[in-house]
């Protein structure tokens, strides 16, 4: 980790090539799903299912079976289940047969589809038959030699695509240095990718009993070109005698897209529920909606009292690093703030007292970063919006 930091630091201070293919991976393919997000008032109304691998491509092997099989089962299984008791949902297959489909092309397909959400499911393989286990993986930098390895493999399907150098900017998936530029890639479908993967391994967890990985980080070309919150789900080592077995059946199969299934339709209302956030009765009236081409600008008031003021703020990107305040990727908004939660630092624009013109505001964020959200903050540190909107009531 200590190699990985030091890598990360030395392609932050010395070269302006990470940001852009930073820019290149991750806001370029946004366009694709802007038009969407902007007008689903976050409605979930497009799901991609993606099996891994296929074709001349069939991922782990087990002594009985082939990950390309036994995903595409899983996903399939999960498609019907969508289709059957959430009906207004559009399911969508990057592949329903045995066909090798090129990395990229499974995220054209979810971009093209301008999807709320991108699902990958794979099965796990390591050298030790003792492994077991389900984890999903979120976009990210890996943080163990063991994760590292299993970037590798699931990347590495790029080396049977042609034109491979050209098309991934000479991406190698064996190169530790190729994958500084995930750190960087904790966008803003950052919070959502990993408010569904805790929905999948609770599943998991506590419904079909497998036992838990966790959520982790994985730098995975497949989440880095699609343009929607998304994960890449094992479940399962195949390499595993037991676990082999149990994927490879039918009502292993079934609990398994069950599960994955019942994290989908709970993620769902979440998000649903959510887009219906309340709107204060205060005397203060929303600001008018700036047009396309306008950039807000917002100066930040000082208050008249020494008192750390309540106000809102749009949350836009999150990162494992710290990213440059004049960076050319704040170049479109004002008033950037940098708040460091955990491990992570998270950067929001605009400045606002009134919920109501914060909601405004960020329309015209939403119309450029479609998954980009609203914050409150107090002292200097974030807080939940209800406990925000509580206590402007109460004063």
């Amino acid at each position: 980790m200590r190699k990985t930091q030091i890598l990360i630091n030395t392609c932050l201070e010395y070269t302006g090539l990470l940001l852009g293919v930073f820019l290149l991976f991750c806001l370029h393919p946004a366009s694709y799903a802007q038009e969407n997000h902007a007008d689903s008032q976050n409605k979930i109304r497009t799901i991609v299912i993606d099996p891994g691998h296929g074709g001349k491509d069939s991922g782990a092997r087990g002594k009985i079976s082939y990950e390309k099989d036994i995903v595409l089962a899983i996903g399939l299984q999960l498609g019907k289940y969508i289709s059957e008791y959430l009906p207004e949902v559009h399911v969508i297959y990057t592949r329903t047969t045995d066909e090798f489909i090129p990395l990229y092309r499974r995220a054209e397909i979810a971009n093209e589809a301008k999807a709320d959400l991108f699902i990958s499911i794979h099965a796990n393989g390591w050298s030790d038959p003792k492994s077991k286990g389900t984890e999903t993986l979120v976009l990210g930098l890996h943080r163990s030699d063991e994760n590292f390895e299993v970037a590798k493999r699931e990347n590495a399907v790029i080396l049977m695509e042609e034109d491979h150098e050209a098309r991934y900017e000479n991406f190698d998936p064996n190169s530790l240095e190729s994958y500084i530029i995930f750190s960087l890639m904790q966008n803003v479908y950052d919070h959502q990718s990993i408010s569904f993967a805790d929905n999948v391994q609770d599943q998991f967890r506590e419904r079909t009993h497998r036992q838990d990985r966790g959520v982790k980080r994985q730098g995975l070309l497949v989440l880095a070109q699609t343009s929607m919150p998304g994960v890449l789900i094992e479940t399962g080592f195949i390499t595993n005698p037991e676990e082999e077995k149990y994927m490879s059946s039918r009502e292993g199969q079934e609990f398994l897209a069950s599960a994955i299934f019942r994290a989908f339709r709970d993620y769902k209302t979440d998000i649903e529920e959510k887009s219906q956030a309340p709107q204060l009765t205060a005397n203060d009236t929303p600001t008018t909606k700036p047009a396309p081409s306008a950039l807000p600008k917002m100066v930040k008031p000082i208050p008249d009292s020494g008192i750390a003021p309540l106000y809102f703020k749009v949350q836009i990107v999150s990162s494992e690093v710290s990213i440059d305040l004049n960076s050319e990727l704040f170049s479109a908004f004002s008033d950037i703030e940098e708040f460091k939660v955990d491990q992570t630092y998270k950067y929001a624009v605009g400045y606002k007292y009134s919920y109501n013109e914060i909601l405004e505001y960020s329309k015209w964020v939403k119309s450029r970063l479609p998954d980009a959200f609203i914050i409150a903050v107090k002292n200097n540190a974030i807080i939940p919006i209800p406990e925000a909107l509580k206590e402007l009531k109460t004063n």
